[in-house]
């Protein structure tokens, strides 16, 4: 296992020049699957991602469904060769229409069991907009798979996520509070409004990319399952949800991306984050004297 200071000098050496490099973060333009096999073993603390979901996005070749989850498949087990051995491993998917099976069926259920991580959890993420459809329940949720490397040794924060929402604050029982004073623990089904678009409704945080998942989500995988200092990678950066939420909580971060203009996308996004980041420090600086 590699020292996390060797992380980005041995990533240059295999891939060369990243598309993008600041402190503590590098984008590298490729095939993730490829990439991923040119790495040695243990050398990252979490890998978080949302890989496209096989319905003919703009972003992806629509490919069978065993060639689908085969595909799946092998870049899951690259992640954990890849993935040190109290490491963790969060996955978000959709959903599959099957001809004569089902019209939606959760494609986490077809990969569960297909990988060689051990599966701690199902999460559920809960928001308000979305398609409303007349002859089935609106959808309103998506699924998070939390795997672990070693069931008996993994990383969870529960008190830097806890939920400070609590009815009943200062009830006691013998003299002694009944809740925890950072607040409750916050489930596994997660309420988070979706990135949204569009003319006067747009979120603050929306990017150009098709399929962006809000900050307070990942925020909150990237608390609980790692710790300051900790490396993560985004296979399918995409938009750079990961890169931002690693960043704001004191982590590294590699993240790959197959499509220059999401690439792109990214890079600008970060790069915003740090001017906004130095913005503010220098207003901070500016107040106290300094």
């Amino acid at each position: 296992m590699l020292p996390d200071t060797d992380i980005f000098s041995l990533c240059r050496s295999a891939f060369g020049a990243p598309s993008y490099e600041a402190d503590e973060v590098a984008i590298f333009q490729g095939d993730c699957l490829e990439l991923m096999r040119q790495l040695p073993p243990k050398m990252i603390d979490l890998a978080v991602t949302s890989p496209p979901y096989n319905i003919g996005k703009e972003y992806e070749d629509v490919l069978s469904q065993t060639q689908y989850l085969d595909w799946c498949e092998s870049w899951i087990k690259q992640i954990h060769r890849i993935t040190k051995s109290d490491g963790a491993f969060w996955l978000n998917l959709g959903y599959f229409g099957i001809p004569g099976k089902g019209r939606a069926i959760p494609i986490p259920y077809f990969l569960w069991n297909r990988t060689p991580f051990f599966l701690i959890q199902e999460i559920v993420w809960n928001y308000g907009a979305g398609v409303a459809c007349r002859s089935m329940f609106s959808p309103r949720n998506e699924k998070f798979l939390w795997y672990v490397k070693d069931a008996m040794s993994y990383c969870f924060n529960l008190d830097e996520i806890r939920d400070p929402d609590v009815k009943y604050p200062n009830q006691k029982k013998n003299g002694k509070l009944k809740c925890n004073p950072l607040g409750k623990n916050p489930t596994d089904v997660w309420q988070f409004p979706k990135v949204t678009s569009g003319r006067d409704r747009s979120s603050e945080e929306r990017t150009p990319h098709p399929a962006q998942f809000p900050l307070a989500v990942i925020e909150r995988i990237i608390k609980c399952s790692s710790n300051e200092g900790d490396v993560i990678l985004d296979p399918f950066l995409g938009s750079g949800t990961t890169a931002e939420a690693a960043l704001r909580h004191g982590r590294k971060v590699i993240g790959f991306e197959i499509d220059p203009s999401y690439v792109q996308i990214a890079s600008r996004r970060i790069s915003n984050y740090f001017e906004a980041k130095q913005f503010a420090e220098a207003q901070i600086e500016l107040a106290l004297g300094v």
